[in-house]
């Protein structure tokens, strides 16, 4: 179903039509960017990693009751999607103090929240994806009251099934970032889950399995995005 007509690219992944306009073809990539876009090289590979964890991850909430825009996996890095509009409001989920929430409260990173913190971001590359909250979002346009609670609800309820996933193969989910877009009405789970959208510690030696080890030269980029499939697979042969 690939068109050569690509509708958009982005740091990660390139949009192509489909012959039905319900479907689009999403492909990942290897480049990695970090800051804004002012850091940039490729790790080898992780497009077919975060492919397979998505989609992965996915099914696994599929199951649970999470819609998402997953239809099917084509190959190693190209599947297919819902054709979703994108809500442009971004939500960063947060069980543990990491990144920039660190920097903006004035505590180390790895304190365990006592309850989960939903941020909210408007996604706009050119702003740099500013926080924003539900006032923001609301007056301007971006979602509706019944969506950000929509957003809200499944932000916990996706966080609830990956936290307790993941602790089953040793692995926190310290952080992570969903997107969320209308597909006939409905508010469903859209873009991708994988390590570069997630940050995840090992749970006995706290080693970062995401893209934090590209964002802070820690090298090694390839065997932790290796690591996290390759458990993530084995749970869920």
């Amino acid at each position: 179903m690939k068109s050569e007509v690509m509708l958009y690219e982005g740091k990660a992944k390139q949009i192509y039509a489909t012959d039905n306009e319900k479907v689009v073809l999403m492909k990942y990539k290897d480049d990695a960017t970090a800051f804004d876009g002012l850091k940039k090289g490729v790790i080898n590979n992780k497009g077919i990693v975060n492919n397979r964890v998505s989609n992965l991850l996915f099914k696994l909430l599929e199951n649970e009751g999470i819609e998402t825009h997953l239809i099917e996996q084509i190959d190693d890095r190209n599947v297919l999607v819902k054709n979703l509009k994108i809500i442009p409001v971004e939500v960063v989920v947060r069980n543990v103090v990491a990144g920039s929430l660190a920097k903006r409260i004035g505590e180390e990173e790895g304190l365990t929240l006592s309850s989960t913190i939903i941020e909210l971001y408007y996604k706009d590359d050119e702003l740099h994806d500013p926080m924003i909250n539900e006032y923001h979002a609301r007056v301007m346009g971006w979602a509706t009251d019944e969506q950000l609670k929509e957003l809200h609800a499944q932000a916990h309820k996706i966080n609830d099934i990956l936290k307790a996933f993941y602790d089953s193969i040793g692995i926190i989910l310290v952080d992570f970032k969903l997107e969320f877009g209308l597909y006939e009405g409905r508010v469903i789970l859209g873009d991708e889950i994988s390590p570069d959208t997630c940050r995840l510690w090992d749970k006995e030696s706290l080693e970062k399995l995401d893209k934090d080890r590209f964002r802070r030269d820690l090298g090694k980029e390839e065997e932790a995005y290796q690591e996290v499939v390759q458990r993530i697979e084995k749970a869920l042969a």
